[in-house]
């Protein structure tokens, strides 16, 4: 017995020393959007408010988990109205859904630093498999800290209307929405 529980403390310590953890700074990330207005122009917004974390035990991030919540209050498109508007039931809805969430059920390694993760995407009550494309740099050690830090940028695009956010035809504002989400990871 004695054998059996030292073989088991040796695998969990092992384990643990492969395990990763990396927690958003949020003071250099930032989670956006981008929609066309009128099929004229770009607009930007982003969450004011939101949390990430990546889980990781190979180096290569090839079986990362990645969590994402942002609060969908604090949406800044630089134009309180529009917000406000955003903010309602004809969009958000953040009465009754104030979270949008991401929680990445697998990653596939492209090439050298570039990944495709593939997670559910929730926002309005909706939740639905999403395809974004990642891209990891480092880890270098922050000289202030002597903690290591990664980089993270993930892009991609959603469909509004899977998610039944907006009433809003096409026209005056795009279907189509553009992800951006970039930042840096401390490893904790």
């Amino acid at each position: 017995m004695k054998k059996f529980t030292l073989i088991a403390a040796l695998l969990v310590s092992s384990v643990a020393t492969f395990a990763q953890s990396w927690k958003v700074d949020k003071a250099h990330a930032k989670v956006g959007f981008t929609v066309t207005h009128m099929m004229l122009s770009d607009v930007d917004g982003n969450f004011k408010s939101f949390d990430a974390t990546i889980t990781s035990s190979k180096e290569d991030f090839s079986d990362a988990v990645i969590e994402l919540s942002a609060d969908i209050n604090t949406v800044n498109t630089d134009n309180e109205m529009r917000d406000g508007h955003l903010k309602g039931e004809d969009f958000f809805n953040t009465a009754k859904f104030p979270m949008l969430t991401f929680k990445s059920k697998s990653i596939a390694k492209v090439s050298g630093n570039k990944y495709k993760v593939t997670g559910d995407l929730t926002m309005r009550g909706v939740t639905k498999s999403v395809t974004l494309d990642m891209a990891i740099t480092g880890p270098v050690v922050n000289q202030r800290s002597q903690k290591k830090m990664i980089g993270v940028k993930v892009s991609g695009t959603i469909n509004r209307s899977d998610f039944s956010v907006g009433k809003a035809p096409a026209a005056v504002v795009s279907e189509e929405v553009e992800i951006k989400a970039n930042g840096e990871f401390v490893h904790q």
